[in-house]
């Protein structure tokens, strides 16, 4: 399984797009800023708030690259409140 996840930070008041097979191993990941030169190292308080299961990476990745290049909050609290909308989004590719 591959999942599309979106984390939020209460103390950036920030979210942010990934993929992954592992979601907690990478949340953990993020928080202790294993990832050097990404974007979650501005905070250490990243907390899961959308975990929608993919049927392949592939379709992971498609979903990943199309909300960030969206770079929209107010789209990312719409697919958070009707995570529905991936389905949509998947289905017009």
């Amino acid at each position: 399984m591959h999942y599309l996840y979106i984390l939020f930070s209460k103390s950036k008041n920030k979210f942010y797009v990934g993929e992954t097979y592992d979601v907690e191993a990478r949340i953990n990941a993020h928080n202790q800023h294993h990832y050097s030169n990404a974007f979650t190292k501005i905070a250490e308080d990243w907390e899961s708030v959308l975990v929608f299961e993919c049927g392949s990476e592939v379709e992971a990745v498609y979903l990943e690259t199309f909300i960030k290049k969206m770079k929209s909050k107010i789209f990312i609290q719409k697919i958070i409140n009707h995570p529905d909308i991936l389905i949509d989004i998947l289905s017009k590719r």
